[in-house]
């Protein structure tokens, strides 16, 4: 089981930062594959209504959660990890982002870490950072393999039934003009 972890990590590792397509219009389909055959930058809305999977992974204080226990709020769920530079590159995004809903509780915000390092570690990690995100934390990468996800960040967003509205590959700044467009159809 370890084998195969690493093996998927070590493939999460040489897409993070493959080159990807310009990003489509926040208002069209990206297609689900490049003509090369791998993930393209951008929105994708192939899988929307698709259910949030019912894998369990780590809340912030070390406990099981699931995508279920934010069903009736809409959720903006970001798969990242430590070794993924474009991850790291849009945390501060995200924070501001999560920082302006925690206000109204619109939409709440997750970073559901990827690394198989301990929960302290990610937590120290983000700390040295200066991110104060709370970290929650998949690492059998249970979430990865559920979504079918092949590039990290990739970031969902749920509606309030719990279904998928969309999903972005790659790293976008989370409190710019494309993202609020993206983020007004959370309903």
């Amino acid at each position: 089981m370890r084998l195969i972890l690493a093996l998927l990590a070590l493939g999460a590792l040489t897409a993070c930062d493959r080159q990807k397509a310009e990003a489509p219009q926040a208002n069209q389909a990206a297609p689900a594959e490049a003509a090369t055959g791998g993930p393209v930058k951008g929105v994708d809305r192939s899988k929307a209504g698709t259910p949030a999977p019912a894998d369990a992974f780590q809340n912030p204080d070390g406990g099981p959660t699931d995508l279920g226990k934010f069903k009736g709020t809409p959720v903006l769920v970001n798969l990242w990890a430590t070794w993924c530079a474009p991850c790291i590159r849009e945390l501060p995004t995200l924070q501001k982002l999560e920082q302006r809903y925690a206000v109204d509780g619109a939409l709440a915000v997750i970073v559901v870490s990827q690394d198989m390092s301990p929960k302290a570690s990610v937590d120290a990690f983000l700390k040295k950072k200066g991110i104060a995100l709370r970290s929650y934390l998949d690492p059998e990468m249970k979430m990865t393999s559920a979504l079918g996800v092949e590039v990290m960040p990739t970031t969902l967003l749920y509606d309030r039934a719990g279904k998928e509205v969309w999903r972005y590959t790659g790293d976008l700044d989370w409190s710019g003009p494309e993202a609020a467009k993206l983020l007004a159809e959370a309903k």
